[in-house]
């Protein structure tokens, strides 16, 4: 019988300056307002974000808490345009899920 380890609760502390480089933009789309309906909020995020700094920018910056952080990336189109081609650049979303009574105005900016 193995014993459960307990988990460590890493705080993960970035400065001012970093918080802002990783909340590029919110994302306004049709699927993204979707989410509002449970409480959450897309953003777009540098490729080389992580979850655990996501989550205390988006805390820092808007002073809610945060329960979790989901990620994705995606990958860019090849596109032609005129016979040449052409590529979209590839990005990062994350989903943020807001703790119960918390909300992010993104209509406002920061």
């Amino acid at each position: 019988m193995s014993r459960a380890r307990p988990i460590k609760r890493v705080e993960t502390k970035i400065s001012a300056q970093r918080m802002y480089e990783l909340v590029r933009a919110p994302v306004v789309t049709e699927k993204a307002t979707l989410g509002s309906n449970s409480n959450q909020v897309t953003f777009r995020v540098p490729l080389d974000a992580t979850k655990r700094e996501i989550k205390a920018a988006i805390e820092g910056i808007f002073k809610v808490k945060v329960v979790s952080v989901n990620t994705l990336r995606q990958i860019g189109k090849t596109k032609r345009f005129r016979g040449r081609l052409g590529f979209r650049s590839d990005y990062k979303k994350a989903m943020v899920r807001l703790a119960e009574g918390n909300t992010i105005d993104v209509t406002t900016g920061v």
